[in-house]
């Protein structure tokens, strides 16, 4: 299941500092504007102890883990809804992922330029967020006015329900709210996924503090940042770019001192990218054996046969059951042997709406 997510912001923010850090890559993270004019992608492993702990225990030829991935996307300016800057490059790259972390710089350095002149990550925010909302707007636009003069002359029910999703929409938008802070109905959701709207993306907020206020968690511009993320239902991760680039290329063990030497347990990648993952509501399924032990992705909600057609579409279109017992019930008991001894190994049907955590066996025939 390939899903991405794309880091934006203004230039100069520590955007690429960030992708560096979280690809391992040398990207040209330079002091200008548009360093990144191409978007680069990076797959990044989902950090997972389940799969050391089942690799441990089944001890198989390889192991494979989760990966998510995450695309630099060319610095944006105010205007590029119209064309300034690399506007309209943006825009094309930014509809092509499925949630967005936007870097907001949080942290006082007079030899790194900003492009408004001064610090102030609200301002920023919403610079992004305007010029995000008004190209969905000229979405909308375009697509309206055809719309609402075919549903008039046909009636057509469907189309009617389009127009009135529509205007839903427009009214939010020029009242430059996002339409991920809007509920739509499921039919609504179903009419709207094939205009890929920009503003109806979930989003994340990196705020990029310095290495002096990282130790202490947050500053006067981060608490703006996360203040302005709870009033829209979004999530905010703090965290010093620079510091997470330092931490490239350390050892397991050399990481963790570094980390306890600025006072911090966990580091900010780590925290994005388990955020990340959840903010798209994935989920992770095990298969185990002797030869592999593999974490796979899933959506949430997804059910037994759409999860094993993850793996291969035969699997899927020859479903007869899964055999699942969850992480945590092998955990507890240490064998699948004792987990079918407690009762815990259940068989499921079609039907059976997939957990994280579930290891499963899928049988099948084609």
């Amino acid at each position: 299941m390939s899903l991405k997510a794309g880091i934006v912001g203004l230039p100069n923010v520590g955007k690429s500092t960030l992708f560096n850090a979280i690809t391992k890559q040398n990207i040209l993270a330079a002091n200008y504007p548009f360093a990144t004019i191409e978007p680069n992608v990076g797959t990044v492993i989902v950090p997972d102890a389940r799969v050391d702990y089942l690799t441990s225990l089944y001890n198989p030829k390889r192991s494979i883990p989760t990966t998510f991935e995450f695309t630099d996307i060319a610095g944006l300016v105010q205007g590029a809804s119209s064309g300034e800057g690399l506007g309209n490059k943006f825009l094309s790259h930014i509809r092509e992922v499925d949630a967005i972390v936007e870097v907001v710089r949080c942290f006082l350095d007079p030899n790194i330029t900003h492009v408004t002149g001064k610090v102030d990550p609200v301002s920023d925010i919403e610079i992004i967020n305007i010029e995000l909302v008004l190209a969905d707007l000229e979405v909308v636009n375009n697509r309206i006015g055809k719309v609402e003069k075919k549903a008039g002359s046909t009636k057509d029910k469907l189309l009617m329900a389009e127009v009135e999703v529509l205007n839903k929409c427009k009214n939010n938008l020029e009242a430059n709210i996002p339409l991920r802070r809007i509920s739509f109905s499921e039919d609504e959701q179903k009419l709207l996924k094939n205009f890929n709207f920009l503003t109806i993306k979930p989003i994340i907020y990196v705020a990029n503090v310095s290495e002096d206020d990282i130790a202490v968690g947050d500053n006067e511009y981060s608490l703006a940042v996360k203040n302005y993320a709870e009033a829209e239902g979004s999530g905010v991760i703090v965290m010093c770019t620079n510091l997470e680039a330092d931490l490239v290329g350390l050892e397991d063990e050399e990481r963790i001192e570094f980390l306890e030497s600025v006072g911090i347990k966990n580091s900010g990648l780590d925290k994005l990218i388990f955020a990340s993952y959840n903010l798209l509501g994935l989920k992770t399924f095990f298969t185990v054996g002797t030869d592999e032990v593999r974490a796979w992705t899933f959506r949430s909600g997804m059910k037994a046969p759409e999860c094993a057609g993850i793996i291969h579409s035969d699997f899927e279109r020859g479903f007869i059951r899964a055999e699942v017992m969850s992480y945590d019930d092998l955990v507890e008991y240490g064998t699948e042997l004792k987990v079918k001894e407690a009762g815990k190994l259940r068989i499921e049907g079609k039907d059976y709406v997939m957990q994280d955590g579930d290891i499963c066996y899928f049988r099948f025939n084609v």
